[in-house]
């Protein structure tokens, strides 16, 4: 038979539209537990690719013959081999380009919704990530906020619908995943806007952002507010957008919270994240639509891909919005954390502009699942 690539953007389309799909991944089964592709109606085959160097035989029992099938590797060469040995066996198979790396990186640019006076709000999915990343429009001009480091999905979306990036905000100094916000500021000319509670280590010019402050977008009346929200870091800052949209950043997701300790300082912290969540977000609209910075778990994507829900739908089934007792709060984002970002120190430096890996080396740093939450 034959063995065909399939795309990142081919493997997010069928993600999305909750489509069936085999994956053969021949990574380590340390890497597999880790992190793979994940979908609703996704099924799964772990094989090293050590195991199967003799040959498939052994496996040909345990694939399907009426399903899709993608055999899945770190970086493609690996599944590569491993295709060509089942197309010899008969199977048509695709094998995924660029490897569980290009999954990586892979964005989704998804509409959210209209704005006041023809503004549109766009939401970029990373779904081999789990980072979320917004871009605002309105009368020829945009910004963008929590971007990543792929900057061109920016660039040139932004370039397509024909607007002028002003803007590049970051609601907290990540540490989960590179920020792309200098990048795009520097090659367009943007203002970059950081946190300055987050900000006290960085050595670059930025915007401050601070409590009150207005980032106006082209002439209509949408507006980006700062709202000081404390907690994942200590400046993590969240946005209301045309008095509709509430991004989130890190602090609050569909299906759990932040996590407060990617700066050691979760017991110093835990105090503001409670704070900003069980007071502060509750003097908000409950029809405000939360946009965070991150997702969980591929439940938690809506029919048509994006990641949004209503403030008010939260408070009443988000369990991190619900717990009574202080204690009992504290406990859970202190204790029983999942596993720390993988080179989230690295990441933090990179962002603070104090080292400057080369593209690939940022790639390694970025390998692995979203863990900024904790549930």
């Amino acid at each position: 038979m034959s063995f065909t690539a399939m795309k990142s953007q081919e493997v997010a389309r069928k993600v999305i539209q909750k489509e069936e799909l085999f994956i053969l991944d021949v990574r380590n089964e340390s890497d597999f537990a880790d992190w793979k592709i994940e979908g609703e109606n996704f099924s799964y085959l772990n094989i090293p690719y050590f195991d199967l160097i003799d040959g498939v035989d052994s496996i040909l029992d345990k694939l399907p013959k009426d399903k899709d099938m993608l055999v899945v590797c770190a970086k493609e060469g690996s599944s590569v081999m491993v295709a060509e040995m089942l197309s010899e066996q008969g199977l048509h198979v695709f094998y995924l380009e660029g490897g569980m790396k290009a999954w990586s990186e892979h964005m989704e640019p998804i509409k959210v919704g209209d704005l006041t006076n023809g503004g549109e709000m766009y939401q970029f999915v990373r779904l081999g990530k789990g980072c979320l990343s917004y871009m605002v429009v309105s009368n020829g001009e945009a910004a963008i906020i929590d971007a990543t480091r792929m900057t061109g999905i920016f660039t040139h979306f932004a370039k397509e619908l024909g607007v002028t990036i002003k803007h590049v905000l970051d609601t907290h100094l990540h540490a989960d995943h590179i920020s792309g916000g200098r990048s795009i500021a520097k090659e367009t000319g943007a203002t970059y806007w950081l946190p300055p509670k987050d900000a006290g280590e960085v050595v670059f010019d930025y915007q401050a952002l601070e409590d009150g402050e207005e980032v106006k977008i082209g002439n209509t009346t949408i507006n980006i507010h700062a709202l000081y929200s404390p907690g994942h870091t200590i400046g993590s800052t969240s946005f209301v957008v045309d008095e509709k949209y509430l991004l989130t950043g890190d602090i609050l997701f569909i299906d759990s919270i932040g996590r407060p300790d990617l700066a050691g300082l979760a017991e110093d912290w835990v105090g503001d994240l409670r704070e900003t969540l069980y007071h502060r977000y509750r003097e908000l609209s409950n029809e405000l639509i939360v946009l965070p910075a991150h997702f969980m778990i591929i439940e938690e994507l809506n029919e048509d891909g994006t990641v949004a829900e209503k403030l008010g739908t939260l408070f009443a089934k988000n369990h991190g919005l619900n717990i009574e007792d202080e204690a009992e709060f504290r406990k859970l984002v202190t204790e029983n954390l999942p596993p720390q970002p993988n080179a989230y120190q690295e990441i933090r430096q990179t962002n603070m502009g104090k080292i400057t890996p080369d593209e690939e080396k940022q790639r390694e740093m970025e390998i692995g699942p979203n863990r900024c939450a904790v549930r």
